[in-house]
């Protein structure tokens, strides 16, 4: 059975459900966790670093912004670690040990880097559910992973809107028009 148990989160409702979903087979198997959150230069969500660029026509204004954005950057791995310490306090009430880490990269490489040097069992992590276009430019990190992990994937599916919500849109839409 599994007894290391990775699992790759974010802070938002798909790296909430891994968390859930990792922590139950955990708290089954008697496994610890380990708790991973990465920061990636290529999420739009993150801090754009084009602000750091060193080819600015005005000194000052560049001096101020790399500045700003090491305070940005800054607050955002304090609000990381904030978040994967509740994650872990979380664990520790449902009595699983679990340990974690932040770390700065391309998130598929990092996830199968920390796996390998952590000797995991098992890694989880969520899909967003990216088709097309953008899937081919941004990547799928749990496509990534399913194939260069050192060890079993479980990949779990983003949420998806009920069956039931979109009938009764449909049946608004039906009355209206």
């Amino acid at each position: 059975m599994f007894k290391k148990i990775l699992v790759a989160v974010e802070d938002n409702d798909i790296g909430m459900q891994v968390f859930q979903e990792g922590l139950a087979i955990a708290s089954q198997a008697n496994a610890s966790l380990m708790l991973l959150s990465v920061i990636s230069p290529y999420d739009e969500r993150y801090i754009n670093p084009i602000a750091m660029d060193p080819y600015s026509f005005y000194p000052t204004l560049h001096s101020e912004a790399v500045r700003v954005n090491l305070q940005q950057w800054d607050a955002l791995q304090d609000q990381m670690m904030e978040f994967l310490n509740s994650l872990g306090q979380t664990a520790a009430k449902e009595g699983v040990e679990a340990e974690y880490t932040l770390n700065v990269g391309d998130p598929g490489r990092v996830i199968c880097h920390v796996a390998a040097n952590w000797n995991a069992d098992l890694i989880l992590v969520g899909r967003r559910g990216r088709k097309g276009l953008s899937e081919f430019f941004l990547g799928s990190v749990s496509n990534y992973v399913l194939h260069h992990a050192p060890c079993s994937v479980l990949v779990v599916q983003g949420l998806h809107p009920s069956p039931e919500k979109k009938s009764v849109a449909s049946n608004q839409e039906l009355q209206v028009g």
